[in-house]
């Protein structure tokens, strides 16, 4: 996913949880997204993800393939498709 599209769609999901995040080399994480850091010098955009069992992991931003929200209802999945 471009960079910018990825940090568009996690903002609304900030604090959320059981978000979904799949990174491109196939690794999946579920938990809450902590953190967002957008634009530091020298460093490259990343995510905290809380786990479960209360590990923080962070991804960059680059690195993610797919983020899936399994907060959405199946009352508006129905009605999208």
């Amino acid at each position: 996913m471009e960079v910018t599209k990825t940090l568009a769609a996690l903002q609304p999901l900030y604090g959320k949880e059981n978000i979904e995040i799949v990174t491109t080399d196939g690794q999946r994480f579920r938990g809450t997204v902590r953190s967002l850091k957008m634009t530091q010098a020298l460093t490259r955009p990343s995510v905290k993800l809380e786990q479960v069992n209360g590990e923080i992991v962070k991804i960059t931003v680059d690195s993610i393939a797919e983020i899936i929200d399994h907060n959405v209802d199946s009352s508006a999945e129905a009605s999208a498709g």
